[in-house]
Formats: C-alpha cells, sequence, structure tokens
C-alpha cells in the first residue's frame, strides 16, 4: 500500500479521521483522542484538523497497547476536511422500506422502495445492499424515477439473494450508494442487447434513450420462456419510437432459437450502428465486445463482479488495473481493451484467487 494521509478533527469523545488512499478514496473511522497528546489538543482547539502519515498513527496505537508510548506524531493544522459531503451522505447506510414487490419470474423479483439519493442515479449505476443477518451485496437499479421510487431486479443465485428475494411488501432492507458510472445516452441508431437479469438496468438506459435515440434495436437473450424479463415492461417504453425488438431462447421456446450474439452479428452486417449498450453474463458480452470492434462500433458494457466496499478500497472487483464498482461497472471500448487479457475469461473469487469464468 502506497502512503496514506490522513485528517480529522477532536470531538469531545472520540478523534474522527477519514482516510484516504491514492489521492481519490475515502473511509471514515475513529480512534480515542488519547492518542492525540494533550498539549496538541490545547493549543489547537476542538475544531482544528489535523494532518498526519498513517503509518505514525499505527505505531502509536501499537506502543499504546504494550503500555510504552514512545511515537513522535508531527501535526499540521488545516482549516478543514477534505472529504466530499456528497460521498459521505451516499455512502452512508440508509434503512429503506420495501413499497411494492413483482414476481418477474420463477427466480427473479423486483423490489421497489423511496430513497432520495437513489432518485437522482444515473441509467447504469448500482447499490450496495445489505440483507440484515445475511449479507451484502451489489444490485444495479432497474428502475428510477422523478417521483423518488427505485427499484432492484433480483435473481436468485445464492444465500444473499435467496435471502432477500423471501422478502415482501413492508419488509426493509439497507442501502448504500448509487454507486459507480453509469450508461452515456447517445444519439443515433443504437442497440441494446441483454442477457438474462443483465436486462434490468437496461431498462433505465431505454427510457433515457427514447428521449434522444432516432431508433432503437433492443435484444434479449435467455435459456427458455420461463427466464423471460419485462416484456409488457419494454413494449410500453418502445411503443412510441422506431424501434426493434428480437428475442432469443436457447431452446427454441420463445422468439429465435439460438445465442443472442448470433443476432447481434447479424445485424452489424447489415445495418450500421452509433452505439452498442450492453449487460448480462460475461462470455456474452465479451462476445458483442468483439463484433462491436470488428464492424468499429463504439460498446458501453456492464459488469459485475464481487464487491465487498462499492467504494474502489478493497479490491474484489478488480479486472486489471480496473476497480469495477469505482471506475465502472459501465466501461467502454477504450477501457475493454485495456482489460481484454482477462475480459470474458477471469474473476476474483471470495478469496481473491483468480478463477476462470
Amino acid at each position: 500500500m502506497s502512503e496514506s494521509s490522513a485528517c480529522g478533527y477532536a470531538s469531545s469523545k472520540v478523534f474522527f479521521i477519514p482516510w484516504r488512499m491514492n489521492n481519490v478514496d475515502w473511509l471514515s473511522f475513529t480512534v480515542p483522542k488519547v492518542f492525540v497528546p494533550e498539549c496538541v489538543r490545547k493549543s489547537l482547539g476542538g475544531n482544528c484538523h489535523y494532518i498526519f502519515n498513517m503509518c505514525q498513527l499505527f505505531k502509536r496505537i501499537h506502543a499504546q497497547k504494550k503500555g510504552r508510548i514512545r511515537t513522535k506524531l508531527h501535526f499540521h493544522t488545516q482549516k478543514s476536511s477534505p472529504v466530499p459531503s456528497h460521498f459521505d451522505a451516499i455512502n452512508r447506510m440508509r434503512i429503506v422500506k420495501i413499497i411494492d414487490t413483482k414476481t418477474e419470474n420463477c427466480t427473479v423479483k423486483t423490489f421497489t422502495f423511496v430513497d432520495k439519493l437513489c432518485e437522482k442515479a444515473e441509467q447504469g449505476q448500482f447499490v450496495m445492499v445489505w440483507i440484515p443477518g445475511v449479507d451484502e451485496i451489489p444490485i444495479s437499479l432497474s428502475g428510477i424515477t422523478s417521483d423518488g421510487l427505485t427499484s432492484i431486479t433480483v435473481n436468485e443465485v445464492g444465500e444473499a439473494s435467496r435471502a432477500l428475494n423471501q422478502k415482501e411488501k413492508g419488509g426493509s432492507i439497507g442501502v448504500r450508494g448509487p454507486f459507480g458510472n453509469g450508461f452515456v445516452p447517445a444519439g443515433g441508431n443504437v442497440m441494446i442487447v441483454g442477457g438474462g437479469t443483465g436486462l434490468g438496468p437496461m431498462m433505465p438506459l431505454t427510457e433515457k434513450l427514447v428521449k434522444v435515440a432516432d431508433k432503437i434495436t433492443l435484444m434479449s437473450g435467455v435459456k427458455s420462456r420461463d427466464n423471460l424479463l419485462f416484456l409488457d415492461r419494454i413494449a410500453k417504453i418502445l411503443s412510441d419510437v422506431d424501434s426493434e425488438t428480437v428475442f432469443t431462447t436457447e431452446d427454441g421456446s420463445y422468439g429465435i432459437e439460438g445465442l443472442v450474439t448470433e443476432q447481434v452479428e447479424q445485424k452489424l452486417m447489415n445495418e450500421r450502428f452509433d452505439m452498442i449498450y450492453t449487460c448480462g453474463p460475461e462470455q456474452m458480452m465479451y462476445r458483442t465486445f468483439l463484433l462491436a470492434e470488428r464492424y468499429n462500433v463504439p460498446i458501453q458494457a456492464s459488469l459485475e463482479r464481487i464487491m465487498r466496499c462499492g467504494i474502489g478500497l478493497c479490491g474484489s472487483c478488480a479486472i486489471g488495473k480496473i476497480r469495477v464498482c469505482k471506475d465502472g461497472p459501465v466501461l467502454n471500448s477504450e477501457q475493454l481493451r485495456g482489460i481484454k487479457e482477462e475480459f470474458g475469461k477471469f474473476q476474483l473469487d471470495l478469496t481473491g484467487k483468480k478463477i476462470k469464468l
């Protein structure tokens, strides 16, 4: 870890320290004010700020535990803390009540809640959702409305998502965020490629694109008819614009039989597009990325990774030099080229080990 700096202020009870890493990331924690020498507190006052080396702090804490404080801290005053106030608000856990639920199919459920910060989210951003007593997981927003309603769409794939999908209207969950960089709407002729529940974050994007794009081609690929999502919602959103929808199922039970990327290639061979948006299984997105490169079409892809902090500190979502939670989850063509050795091939597991997809 590179050298870090910290600054904070002494209160009547504790010494608050926002911790900055690599000049971009912040984490707030507390240290008993006993570690701030009495002479310094008296000379600087309770409302002053301090900047000091983190290594010195840890050495002092270690010495304090052993009963021998020998480390000398060097302090410099500063007028105010550089921690952005909006970041502190976004990263703080809020408990929200579920005001509506909708079963989308046999394993997928949509939850709607009200949150003032999420109503200002951009299409493609995500929130960290806390299921009390279980875990905290990242979920992209599948609904963002101006009247304050926010939705997440959850597929049962693990313990946390199963526990979340058991919740009903009136239940409570915790949310942090919204985090990350979302989709950038483009004009002209655009293509949307969604796989499975990856279609969720594409819904707010589609609602935005109908206002700026000349034509929208939406493609959705699933395993079978039972896995289809948002059919009525898609039809409603695209009803008044120049659009085309293509649905594929691997077993041929609905729409065109086969993989959605096969239809993507057919469209790119016969039509010029100004932008491709994609979200879903990573191999599907990787194949779509290769097709976009071949036909010289810019692309934006929303990646999924294991995330713990959501703010770029823990590194559990790293792929190449990219931290998906901070630099993504939506990455553009240039960013995807920089990680093509890992994109669609590897990811980190819960222990930080690189595994094949």
